[in-house]
Parts: structure tokens; C-alpha cells; sequence
């Protein structure tokens, strides 16, 4: 993961909470996310960091 630039405070919170295994808190976090994105209220590269931050955790990780 050490590719991966995170400049969003969400994308750290989806992390640590995918890593935890906590799906109910990683899926509000992207449900948030992309409300912000439908609303215009972000430009999308939260929503760029989200997806390749899903692609390279895995749930329970750090389990």
C-alpha cells in the first residue's frame, strides 16, 4: 500500500475501518463520499483514493 497517497481524512478512517473489519462503518463512510460527489461537493479524487484504497486492503487485515 505503500503506493497509495492519501490526502483524505475519509479514505484513512475507510482503511482503518476496513482493516478492523468493519463493514457497516466503511459502507457509510463511501455512501457519504458519494453523496458529497452527486452534490458537487468534492471533485472526485476522494472518491479515486476510496477505490484504490478498496483494492488494496483487505477486510481484517491487521487481524
Amino acid at each position: 500500500m505503500s503506493d497509495l497517497k492519501i490526502t483524505h481524512q475519509s479514505v484513512r478512517d475507510y482503511i482503518a475501518a476496513k482493516k478492523r473489519g468493519d463493514r457497516a462503518t466503511t459502507d457509510q463512510i463511501i455512501a457519504e463520499a458519494k453523496a458529497r460527489f452527486n452534490t458537487r461537493k468534492t471533485d472526485g479524487s476522494e472518491m479515486a483514493e476510496l477505490g484504490q484504497a478498496s483494492m488494496h486492503v483487505r477486510f481484517g487485515e491487521d487481524l
